[in-house]
């Protein structure tokens, strides 16, 4: 889960503070575990600081924490600060970015080359599939394993995000899918034709950024066209 440190200071010297920051991340480059940092003066009192400094998970943050470069780092900081800073330590229980980037890591998966990686890390053990064109819901990671490798056995195949909005713990991604027809799909002998389709997506994403449930809309019919199953239809 990810986690964020906050550290609230007080300080009239905030350029020797800033020079300080710049030299604890050259110092620690390549060691440090901090993923992203912000530093925020106070509107109402410019010698109120507050940084904020997320991190993979709270072991990581201790990691940091125990560097030596942290060590002195901190101590310096309190000879510049009027007063003690104050730490608070959150677990970050919303983080509408994350579920953003998990959507999209999802895609990036969906098509990886090769042998299909576990998902284990980016979906959660019961994730719930919800597909129209499927009479039954997809549950549980190895029945949806199956209903990718069907996909991927048809299809070399990529997606393209053209959109996203998150809110609360719901992603929704606009995309198009290009694929090149390399073998059987749905008893459609292999056609080699270059086929393309669009459509949305709705993720519900747990707390860790982990996703629990999908709903997908896209042109299917228009994708079968493509390969030529509807051709005696249209005579």
């Amino acid at each position: 889960m990810t986690f964020v440190q906050l550290i609230d200071c007080k300080t009239s010297r905030f350029d020797e503070m800033n020079r300080l920051l710049d030299t604890w991340v050259e110092q620690t480059q390549g060691k440090r575990t901090a993923t992203h940092a912000v530093v925020g003066k106070d509107l109402s009192d410019a010698s109120h600081l507050i940084e904020i400094v997320e991190f993979p998970s709270y072991e990581e943050a201790m990691r940091n924490s125990n560097l030596p470069e942290t060590e002195q780092t901190f101590r310096e900081m309190v000879a510049l600060c009027d007063t003690m800073p104050t730490f608070t330590d959150l677990d970050v229980v919303r983080d509408e970015q994350l579920f953003a980037a998990s959507a999209r890591r999802f895609f990036d998966t969906l098509a990886t080359e090769g042998e299909l990686p576990p998902f284990n890390d980016l979906l959660i053990e019961d994730y719930h599939d919800h597909d129209p064109s499927h009479p039954q819901d997809v549950i549980g990671l190895d029945a949806f394993r199956r209903e990718v490798e069907m996909w991927r056995g048809g299809f070399d195949f990529a997606f393209t995000v053209e959109d996203q909005i998150a809110q609360g713990d719901r992603v929704a991604t606009r995309w198009t899918w290009n694929g090149t027809h390399k073998g059987d799909f749905l008893g459609i002998s292999a056609t080699g034709r270059n086929v393309t389709m669009t459509g949305t997506t709705i993720h519900r994403c747990t707390v860790d950024g982990k996703i629990a449930e999908a709903w997908w809309q896209y042109d299917r019919l228009g994708l079968m066209g493509q390969l030529g199953a509807l051709d005696a239809l249209e005579k």
